[in-house]
């Protein structure tokens, strides 16, 4: 680096990071289950599913659809619910199989995990800090193997 550069000042925003707000974001705002988020237009932050709350992480805002996110936005949410979807396909898995008993999907789905009847909002925030933590202990870092 030349000595007219600026050096960058903020860290990039890790997948563990937007995990981490996201799980957040549902302790502050609540937790909901069926849609992204909770049929409400009487507050911008409302109660989220597990994939809304990683897309408000995103975005900063609601967002109806991921394919609403800028292109950036985008490529942050579709990692960071690739790295949760890999934390449940190890800890979660719940696979769709047919009437014939063919497996019609491979990964554990996050809005059917979420949506799960029995699934509770401490669950889906531990699951989102968890696979957090778990990218975060799966980083090489300083070079290392």
């Amino acid at each position: 680096m030349k000595a007219t550069q600026n050096p960058p000042t903020t860290a990039p925003v890790t997948p563990a990071d937007l995990l981490r707000m996201a799980a957040l974001y549902l302790r502050r705002h609540g937790w909901h289950q069926g849609t992204y988020y909770a049929n409400t237009t009487d507050t911008p932050t409302p109660s989220a599913c597990a994939a809304g709350a990683i897309g408000i992480a995103c975005a900063g805002h609601r967002v109806e659809h991921f394919s609403q996110l800028d292109a950036d936005a985008l490529a942050d949410y579709l990692t960071a619910l690739g790295v949760f979807v890999d934390y449940l396909d190890t800890t979660a898995p719940v696979f769709l199989i047919d009437e014939d008993g063919y497996l019609l999907d491979e990964h554990t789905s996050p809005y059917s995990w979420n949506d799960d009847p029995t699934r509770t909002a401490e669950q889906v925030i531990t699951a989102l800090t968890a696979a957090a933590t778990e990218w975060d202990s799966l980083q090489i870092t300083g070079g290392e193997n």
